[in-house]
């Protein structure tokens, strides 16, 4: 009889516990991701990177968050190709960071390895200027994480940023970026 009051009383607490475990982990993080931008303009090719994407998905909501610090992009032609992006078109000094932050809009089984071809919706800040912007994507879900691998353009003149006439043949007014992270569960 104590066994059977034991078992009804525990059970319950026993299969949540468990159903805990398989379900797996809720947040997963990156502080490695990469962002790659080139500017594909007629008279110049300019590339650079930054390896210090930092982000995070909540697969509970489908809810995500990214940034980059646009000091941490390296590259470029030249040192002072850099300079230039860094003090007269991106202004870092102004705005130090650029983010995306919004709901993935495809129902994702974040449980089950698998690759789905998503579309993220959200606020994209560059620059200081805010623009919601739907961005198409690939995640693919791992026993050991999620990868995530995305191509878009950001049109210069969306955020402000400003070009020259001198240097419009050497820098395009649309940028391509591309994005990869590996974000792992976050460890409580």
């Amino acid at each position: 009889m104590i066994r059977i009051l034991f078992m009804l009383l525990w059970l319950p607490l026993l299969s949540g516990f468990n159903k805990s475990l398989t379900s797996g982990p809720v947040v997963f993080k990156t502080t490695k991701g990469s962002v790659s931008l080139v500017s594909d303009a007629p008279l110049e090719v300019i590339k650079a990177d930054s390896k210090e994407l930092r982000g995070v998905i909540d697969t509970s909501n489908h809810t995500f968050a990214f940034t980059v610090a646009i000091v941490s992009f390296k590259g470029f032609n030249s040192p002072l190709q850099r300079e230039h992006f860094q003090e007269n078109y991106m202004e870092s000094h102004l705005y130090p960071v650029a983010t995306f932050t919004g709901k993935i809009i495809e129902s994702v089984s974040f449980s089950k390895n698998g690759i789905y071809e998503v579309r993220a919706k959200g606020v994209l800040s560059v620059h200081g200027v805010k623009q919601e912007r739907i961005i198409k994507g690939k995640v693919e879900v791992t026993s050991t994480g999620i990868v995530l691998n995305s191509e878009f353009k950001v049109v210069l003149e969306d955020h402000e940023i400003k070009i020259p006439r001198i240097v419009h043949q050497k820098i395009a007014p649309e940028i391509s970026i591309i994005i990869e992270a590996l974000l792992l569960p976050e460890t409580r």
